[in-house]
């Protein structure tokens, strides 16, 4: 299983503050910078979440 950080807007779209926080938690867990974040946008293009892989290796 793989072992993410994830960061979502609950019930509501991310505000610059959220993603912003979420970077910097990357950064702090070691996360290269060239690593691909995956994110789930509203239908208005909204962002609701977003998550990056901690490891490449799936236990």
């Amino acid at each position: 299983m793989q072992t993410v950080i994830r960061a979502t807007g609950e019930a509501k779209d991310m505000t610059l503050d959220e993603p912003a926080a979420f970077v910097d938690d990357a950064r702090k867990a070691g996360v290269p910078g060239n690593r691909n974040v995956g994110a789930e946008v509203s239908y208005r293009g909204k962002t609701k979440e977003v998550e990056i892989v901690l490891s490449e290796v799936d236990d």
